[in-house]
């Protein structure tokens, strides 16, 4: 049987009664723009994630372009962010005024570090972007250390847990995307920030809608950008159920680690006292290659997302890295996403593992 790279269908379909309801309800209150499925959604998330403030946008990358602003990052500002990784994290600091500088990434966790921020730190570094990537939690009290504010891009990261606590809550503002695959999904576009500081939730909402905070008055050029009230519906169906979904990631994990995965590829590796509900499972080999030929020849989901770290794509050309990133580089050319999902079972686990030793035996032979 095939397995996909993401199952979204199996983990809702216990769900479908549920979600359904959801969206009865909000089509029979006739209320679809900042209503009160958003409001509640925003409040049940803040208490999840222990901040205080959640604020729903439109999607991730808006979140982002937001979250900075509502910092006081602006023109002339430059804001540090790793290259292994999606383009959004980069592509929402333009927009700001701001210009993004590319750290690079530890070769093992695949996370920024203390280090690899303070490498690419300029004089008008005003913030860092800490991206959890894959799930797995960055140090960011390490880097909050070096006396800037972090903004976590925890688009990947829902569920997971690190020793300071739940991505979401641990910087000075957090980003989410509620894209259909995240951890935590809507049925379509979503975003939110999330805050314990009164003045950038303040800040937020009032560029979410136009930049006005009553909606008659104008303060700031800002942004049509708005969790609809049918999105936050399906969203609070779904989590009082992240939990568990984070589980079943942990375990998926594992069913890797004791089909023997690691003794032909090397795993990801989480942060030191974190626990990842892993959105990607992102094995690495200096044969990504064939592994991934061999899986798709057996119609086994897999694939490589960061071939091409961000900053060689041609619109990041007027930001060209002042550091060297070899640890960028590498992952780029060695790093391959396999199944993972919060119902992946032992068998399929031993199965994508059984196809990953058949490939590597047949190449070496």
């Amino acid at each position: 049987m095939p397995i996909p790279l993401f199952d979204i269908s199996t983990p809702l379909r216990p769900l479908r009664d549920r979600l359904v309801a959801a969206a009865t309800r909000t089509l029979d209150r006739g209320w679809f723009i900042l209503g009160p499925e958003v409001t509640a959604f925003e409040q049940e998330f803040a208490q999840y994630l222990g901040a205080k403030h959640v604020v729903g946008v439109a999607n991730g990358t808006d979140a982002i372009t937001i979250a900075l602003r509502a910092l006081g990052v602006g023109p002339g500002d430059d804001v540090v962010v790793p290259s292994f990784t999606f383009y959004a994290s980069a592509e929402a600091i333009p927009p700001t005024g701001a210009r993004p500088v590319f750290c690079d990434v530890d070769r093992d966790t695949m996370m920024l570090t203390p280090e690899t921020v303070k490498a690419a730190l300029t004089p008008a570094t005003k913030a860092v972007i800490a991206v959890h990537l894959f799930g797995n939690v960055a140090p960011v009290k390490e880097i909050e250390a070096l006396g800037l504010p972090v903004l976590e891009d925890s688009a990947q990261a829902a569920g997971s847990r690190g020793p300071a606590g739940r991505p979401g809550a641990l910087g000075a503002v957090s980003t989410f995307s509620f894209f259909p695959s995240k951890n935590l999904a809507c049925m379509g576009d979503g975003g939110a920030i999330a805050t314990s500081s009164d003045e950038i939730a303040e800040a937020a909402r009032m560029l979410r809608f136009h930049g006005s905070r009553d909606q008659k008055t104008w303060e700031l050029i800002g942004y049509n950008s708005r969790l609809d009230e049918l999105q936050a519906a399906f969203l609070r169906v779904l989590l009082p159920e992240l939990d568990g979904f984070a589980r079943g990631r942990v375990r998926a994990g594992q069913h890797y680690e004791q089909a023997g995965l690691g003794e032909l590829v090397a795993l990801p590796i989480p942060t030191e006292g974190s626990e990842p509900a892993w959105h990607v499972y992102a094995i690495r080999s200096e044969r990504v290659d064939e592994i991934a030929a061999a899986l798709t020849a057996r119609d086994i989901g897999n694939k490589a997302y960061y071939r091409s770290p961000i900053h060689r794509h041609p619109a990041m050309a007027p930001y060209p890295p002042a550091v060297d990133l070899p640890g960028t580089d590498q992952l780029a050319r060695t790093h391959l996403a396999i199944p993972m999902s919060p119902v992946l079972s032992a068998a399929q686990a031993t199965e994508v593992t059984d196809c990953i030793a058949a490939a590597l035996q047949k190449s070496a032979a």
